[in-house]
C-alpha cells in the first residue's frame, strides 16, 4: 500500500514517470525488507537495455521525424482528397485515411494527432465542418498510430512481455482496418442524422493524376516494412533501417529536409530514444522486484478467483488500462502492467500475441480521454476550442473504437490469424 501512496503521490507532484517508478521500486524494497536486492539494481537497470528488439525505436522513431520534417504528411493529404474528397464530408473522410495511411509510417500517436491536428482541422473548418467535429475527427483517427503496423508500443510490449516483434506488427493489420471502418461510419452516420456533412469537391483527371503519382510514393515506406516481415526477408529492426533510408531519400528528393536539419532530427530521436528506454529499464527493475516477491504469482490468484474466462479476464483487463490510461501515458501504463498479467494470459491460455493487440488498443484510447488526454490538449490547441465541446463531439468515436477493442477481445482470430497465415507461408 505505501508503494502505491508513493508513486501516486510522485507521480501527481510532476516527477517524471521514469523517476517515479524506480523510487517506488526502491519503497517496495525497503517496506518488503529486501535490502538484500539494492546492490543488483544498476545491473537490473542496464541488463533490461540489452535487448535486440529495443533498436527498432530509435529507427522507426526516425522515420516519423523525418516523415514530419520531410512534407510527407501533405503529400498523402492530397492523396486521401483525392480518393475520397469527391463525397459527402469527403474533407472528414480524407482525414481518417491520411490518418490510416500515415500509422503505417508514423507509428506514434502523440506525434500523428499533432501533425494532423495543424493541417486539417483549419482546412475542415474553413470548408464548413463544426469545429468541435473536425478535432474529434483528427484526435479519434491519430488513435490509429500506435496500432497499424509499424507501432511502437506493439514494439514495447513485445520487449516487456518477451513476445516477437514481427507477428506483433502483423497483428495490429486487421484490428487497425476494423477501426478505420468503424469510424468511417460514425461519419457516415453524423452525415445522415446529424447536422450533415459539406458537399465534397473533385479535382480534374489531370490534377489528380499528378497528385497520386507523386503523393502515393512515400506509401513505398509502409509496403517495405509490412511486405517484408512478411515474407520473413526482413526483421522489424531492419525493415526500420531501411524505411528510415527510403524516407530520408524522399525527404532529400522533395528537398523538404536540409544537411542542416539532420542534426535537429537526430536529437529529437534521441531524446525520445532515451525517454523510452529509461522508462523500459525503470520498469524492469520494478518488476523484477514485485517478481521476488511473488506478487505477479498473487494477482494470478487474484484474477483466478475473479474469474476462469479469457474474454472476461480480458473485459477486466481493458477497464483497468482505460483508467490507468486517463492519468498515465500509455507507454508507461504498459510497461508496468504486463508483466504482472503475463502469468494470468499463460494461465487462461490466452494468445499473448491477441493480448498484446488488446492492451495496445486499450492503452492508447488513455491519449484522448479526460482528465490528462495529451491528444486532446493537442488538438485544443491547434483549433482553438475548450475541453468540453470537443470531448463530446469525440464520445461517438470513442464508443465505436469501444465496441471494436471488445469485439477484438471477443475474437481472437481478428489477432492471429493474418500472423498464423503469414508464419504458415
Amino acid at each position: 500500500m505505501i508503494t502505491l501512496v508513493v508513486f501516486f503521490g510522485l507521480l501527481f507532484a510532476g516527477l517524471p514517470i521514469a523517476g517515479t517508478i524506480l523510487v517506488s521500486a526502491i519503497v517496495f524494497m525497503f517496506s518488503s525488507d529486501l535490502g538484500v536486492l539494492y546492490d543488483s539494481i544498476p545491473i537490473q537497470f542496464y541488463g533490461a537495455l540489452e535487448i535486440n528488439s529495443l533498436l527498432a525505436i530509435p529507427l522507426f522513431l526516425l522515420v516519423g521525424e523525418i516523415m514530419n520534417k520531410g512534407g510527407l504528411t501533405q503529400r498523402l493529404i492530397a492523396v486521401a482528397q483525392v480518393l475520397v474528397g469527391g463525397l459527402k464530408g469527403g474533407l472528414a473522410y480524407a482525414n481518417l485515411f491520411t490518418n490510416a495511411m500515415a500509422a503505417s509510417i508514423l507509428g506514434s500517436a502523440v506525434a500523428q494527432i499533432g501533425v494532423m491536428s495543424k493541417v486539417m482541422i483549419p482546412a475542415m473548418e474553413r470548408a464548413g465542418y463544426n469545429r468541435a467535429f473536425s478535432g474529434a475527427v483528427t484526435v479519434t483517427a491519430g488513435l490509429l498510430g500506435p496500432i497499424i503496423p509499424p507501432s511502437m508500443l506493439m514494439i514495447i510490449y513485445g520487449v516487456v512481455a518477451v513476445q516477437p516483434i514481427a507477428p506483433l506488427f502483423i497483428a495490429g493489420i486487421v484490428p487497425g482496418l476494423l477501426i478505420v471502418a468503424g469510424l468511417a461510419l460514425v461519419i457516415f452516420l453524423y452525415g445522415v442524422f446529424g447536422p450533415g456533412l459539406p458537399a465534397g469537391t473533385r479535382s480534374g483527371r489531370s490534377a489528380s493524376a499528378k497528385v497520386l503519382i507523386g503523393g502515393l510514393v512515400p506509401a513505398i515506406i509502409p509496403v517495405v516494412v509490412i511486405t517484408g516481415i512478411m515474407l520473413g526477408v526482413m526483421t522489424p529492426t531492419e525493415s526500420g533501417a531501411v524505411a528510415s533510408i527510403i524516407a530520408l531519400a524522399l525527404g532529400f528528393i522533395y528537398r523538404e529536409i536540409k544537411l542542416r536539419d539532420l542534426g535537429k532530427i537526430l536529437f529529437d530521436v534521441a531524446t525520445n530514444t532515451a525517454t523510452i528506454t529509461g522508462l523500459i529499464a525503470a520498469a524492469s527493475v520494478l518488476s523484477w522486484v514485485l517478481a521476488f516477491q511473488g506478487v505477479p504469482d498473487a494477482v494470478v490468484e487474484v484474477m483466478k478467483g475473479l474469474t476462469d474466462s479469457p474474454f472476461v479476464f480480458l473485459l477486466l483487463v481493458i477497464v483497468m488500462l482505460l483508467v490507468l490510461g486517463m492519468f498515465l501515458e500509455s507507454i508507461s501504463v504498459l510497461i508496468v502492467v504486463v508483466p504482472l498479467l503475463m502469468p494470468v494470459v499463460a494461465t487462461l491460455g490466452i494468445d499473448p500475441i491477441h493480448f498484446g493487440v488488446v492492451c495496445t488498443v486499450a492503452t492508447v484510447i488513455g491519449l484522448v480521454t479526460p482528465p490528462v488526454g495529451p491528444g486532446l490538449y493537442i488538438a485544443m490547441v491547434q483549433a482553438d476550442i475548450r475541453m468540453g465541446p470537443l470531448f463530446r463531439a469525440t464520445i461517438p468515436f470513442l464508443a465505436m473504437v469501444l465496441a471494436v477493442l471488445v469485439v477484438i477481445a471477443a475474437v481472437p482470430a481478428l489477432s492471429t490469424w493474418l500472423p498464423a497465415v503469414t508464419a504458415g507461408g
